[in-house]
């Protein structure tokens, strides 16, 4: 079974920082792509961050320069560091990965964590 593991939300100051991580759990054949999705009330999901497993990285625009993210392939596990947080950024975070759990599944299948709040307010 494999399932995606998040930490690391809370609440925040405008202008501060914080740190999630995201690891999978479970077994797992290979994994592919790796990214940070939010989604804030009222409003679609939206990518903030992907990472693939060739180590290409892309962001959304408005978290250019202020959002890292990072992966530990030996882990399985993905990272997303957020500094000079906005009130904006309030959402539900979630991590996701492209994954075949065995080697049987011919297809990859999209796995998701079951969400971090992040709120930035003063």
């Amino acid at each position: 079974q494999v399932q995606l593991v998040e930490s690391g939300g809370g609440l925040v100051q405008p202008g501060g920082s914080l740190n999630l991580s995201c690891v999978v759990s479970g077994t797992v054949f290979s994994v592919g792509n790796m990214g940070w999705y939010r989604q804030a009330p009222g409003k679609e999901r939206e990518l903030v961050a992907l990472v693939t497993n060739g180590g290409n990285i892309n962001y959304v625009d408005s978290v250019k320069d202020r959002f890292t993210i990072s992966r530990d392939t030996t882990k399985n596990a993905v990272y997303l560091r957020m500094r000079s947080l906005k009130p904006e950024d309030t959402a539900v975070y979630y991590c996701n990965c492209n994954a075949r759990a065995r080697r049987t599944n011919l297809r990859a299948s999209t796995y998701w964590g079951q969400g971090t709040q992040v709120t930035v307010s003063s």
